[in-house]
């Protein structure tokens, strides 16, 4: 049982992970081919710093990434703090199948009503061109604030309510005590949810490719508008950029969470 549970494991990992391995590797093929693998080279991680729209593009995305993942991580946390203290009934119940339908909804739905409701609004205030970063901007946050509150709102239910309430029984005003109190309780979930938006935000392409204006494009859509023709191996040494960046991140964010742990049961 137990050798069928690795070799079932090991399949997962190498279904998960091969693709990614394989693209990898051929961003130092020396030629352009994307089966024959001719030798090994760094021509296409050049090729990639000599390209300025696919830099722009790149640029952009982490642009728009970071202040998305700032701006929901802001407001889903200020959400989830008024959430929590809703008593559990209707209302509660309401408010959480509210939140929860940005996530829940198909992104062409999303992406379609959101520019609809954009151009809308163009018209009134005389603005044909309404579409770019402000709208994009808006549908990101969107569509990553559910993730930010549900990522923030368990650790506000293991948190004890009794420390703040002990914390402004010693001076602490109700604001200062959220601050010095809550707040460092429940930094873990905060921290995972700003990732989280900030990925669903770097990889997004249906929401972003229906509320981007000519003057705004991020690095998928850039990315799509060369399936037309063909993809460049400049391409993969992005991506295995972008991928080595997210891991790096995570793991460094997981032994920072371990450590943050241990101190905590030491105390």
């Amino acid at each position: 049982m137990k050798i069928a549970s690795k070799v079932y494991t090991f399949l997962v990992f190498l279904f998960l992970y091969a693709p990614i391995l394989v693209m990898i590797l051929f961003s130092f093929n020396s030629s352009s081919s994307t089966s024959v693998f001719s030798g090994f080279s760094l021509d296409w991680y050049k090729a990639l710093l000599e390209d300025e729209a696919t830099l722009r593009s790149l640029y952009n995305t982490i642009i728009l990434a970071v202040c998305s993942s700032v701006i929901s991580t802001v407001l889903g946390t200020a959400a989830a703090v008024g959430i929590d203290k809703f008593k559990k009934g209707p209302v509660r119940s309401g408010v959480m199948a509210v939140t929860n339908i940005p996530m829940t909804n198909p992104e062409i739905v999303t992406g379609i009503s959101m520019m609809l409701l954009f151009v809308f609004v163009g018209k009134l205030v005389s603005d044909d061109a309404v579409l770019g970063f402000g709208t994009m901007l808006i549908a990101h946050v969107t569509f990553n604030l559910p993730y930010v509150i549900l990522n923030v709102l368990p650790k506000l239910r293991q948190t004890d309510r009794n420390l703040a309430e002990a914390a402004q029984d010693l001076g602490c005003k109700p604001v200062t005590a959220f601050f010095k109190v809550v707040l460092p309780s429940i930094m873990p979930g905060i921290i995972t949810g700003m990732i989280m938006a900030f990925t669903l935000s770097l990889d997004d392409f249906i929401i972003s490719y229906f509320t981007s204006g000519p003057g705004f494009q991020t690095l998928p859509i850039a990315i799509f508008s060369m399936t037309k023709k063909r993809v460049k191996p400049d391409m993969y040494a992005l991506s295995a950029l972008i991928f080595v960046s997210i891991l790096v991140l995570l793991i460094l964010y997981n032994i920072a969470q371990s450590k943050s742990e241990e101190k905590t049961k030491k105390k």
